[in-house]
């Protein structure tokens, strides 16, 4: 039975990879001008994940930035004919999720460049087969993720707030002072990086859990969290299950629940979402056998970021957004990109007609209305959770949305439509929607059940 698939958290720890081939070699990017010793690079902020651009072989290409991967994998087949991926050879790779592991290939020594920085000897690992419906999932064209090799080389700036990134080489940053920043130790396993926090997960007392969780700029979601690798990690009595993302091997599942509080060095975070994982996905990402779980971008985008790979080291600085409330999709609907529709719009132009040529030039002004037909974003209902809002008003799974709230639906973002599901509880949504031709219109208040 298919479930929902919170589109907030749909890609959850999507890129967390468990390879059944080793790589070895150095894959160092640098600074195409030996003169520059940092580089600045915007990105989008998509359902909390970051995007970059970047040229794999010359082909322009969008990516994920993923702390949680420790191999560059291309996912987005389509491209790969004019990419020109050198001796490829086939291996299997598996993820998280329920399935078995899938077909892909391995291709060494590939040119990849990122604005002014590049790397001549990159190794990429090509999904065979879109697994995901990434794309659709996020609205834009994503073809890969990039983790380790990006991070390695440099003193890695994250600006969440800015939507912007800078890289700066080791040797020649200096770092200002900032008596609101703190700066805390990382440990690195297969190429990937983990911190110590703390986490209250009792309503009654005051104890706080240590844990050991990696820092998954691949993840959408605030935290995850493992059952049974700590005595103290159980699924609060307040929770609900739900499907928390796809994985290369599949679904994974697990609850949703939030928990009291969280600390993260010095900085306190107040009653933010946590998901538990189910255990046949626990088991198969502990491949690091102390970890407890992971933070993800729901909570790493309420600070500006410093990663430095080398110095084994993350520096935390909070930024504007960092007691905004954790939320979740309280809809009940999963909401995907659905190719173009052709959209009838209405334009209204104000013309003049000149009267009156041989005495005064008087001016009459007319307004007219035309119409044009333009190819808009078309979005439909991918999934609908049992008994939630939107299925209790009556919308179905391949609903066309036309508008919400009175608003045209290609006037949005995905990103602003997946905002406005997780806003607030009791907000007022009102859809229309086109099923089997017909037009219909739909009002439902958002719901929490946490």
């Amino acid at each position: 039975m298919c479930k929902i698939l919170k589109i907030s958290q749909t890609f959850l720890c999507v890129f967390l990879f468990i390879f059944t081939l080793s790589v070895s070699g150095q894959e160092g990017f640098y600074f195409k001008n030996t003169k520059h010793n940092k580089e600045k690079i915007s990105f989008q902020l998509i359902n909390n994940l970051i995007v970059i651009p970047l040229k794999v072989n010359g082909v322009k290409l969008s990516f994920i930035l993923d702390t949680g991967s420790d191999k560059t994998i291309l996912f987005k087949i389509s491209e790969t004919d004019s990419i020109g991926l050198k001796n490829p050879k086939q291996v299997k790779l598996r993820g998280l999720g329920i399935g078995e592991p899938v077909d892909a290939l391995i291709s060494q020594n590939n040119k990849i460049e990122i604005d002014k920085i590049k790397s001549n000897n990159q190794t990429v690992f090509v999904i065979l087969k879109d697994f995901f419906g990434l794309s659709s999932k996020m609205g834009t064209t994503i073809h890969g993720i990039m983790g380790y090799s990006f991070f390695k080389d440099f003193i890695v700036n994250i600006n969440y707030k800015k939507r912007v990134i800078k890289l700066y080489d080791r040797e020649a940053f200096t770092r200002k002072k900032c008596r609101k920043c703190e700066e805390i130790p990382l440990r690195f396993y297969r190429r990937k990086p983990y911190l110590r926090s703390k986490i209250q997960l009792d309503t009654i007392g005051n104890t706080l859990t240590d844990l050991k969780l990696l820092i998954d700029t691949g993840g959408s979601d605030a935290i995850w969290l493992f059952e049974g690798t700590h005595k103290d990690i159980v699924t609060p009595k307040n929770h609900f299950d739900d499907i928390l993302g796809e994985g290369l091997s599949g679904t994974i599942l697990g609850k949703r629940s939030r928990v009291e509080r969280f600390k993260l060095g010095g900085f306190e975070i107040k009653k933010p979402t946590v998901s538990f994982l189910d255990s046949t996905t626990t088991h198969i990402a502990r491949n690091f056998k102390l970890r407890n779980g992971s933070i993800g971008g729901d909570l790493l985008k309420r600070f500006e970021i410093w990663l430095d790979y080398k110095g084994k080291s993350i520096t935390l600085k909070k930024s504007g957004s960092f007691k905004t409330s954790f939320n979740y999709n309280m809809s009940g609907i999963d909401i995907v990109y659905d190719g173009n529709r052709l959209v009838k719009e209405r334009i209204k132009q104000i013309g003049k007609t000149n009267y009156g040529q041989e005495t005064n030039d008087k001016n009459s002004i007319f307004l007219e209305t035309r119409y044009s037909f333009k190819f808009k974003p078309s979005l439909k209902i991918n999934t609908i959770v049992p008994n939630s809002p939107a299925d209790k008003a009556g919308l179905k799974v391949n609903d066309v949305l036309l508008s919400l709230n009175n608003k045209p639906i290609y006037e949005y973002k995905l990103e602003e439509i997946i905002y406005k599901l997780r806003e607030k509880e009791n907000k007022k949504i009102k859809l229309k929607v086109l099923r089997e031709g017909k037009e219909l219109n739909f009002k439902f208040l958002l719901e929490k059940k946490i």
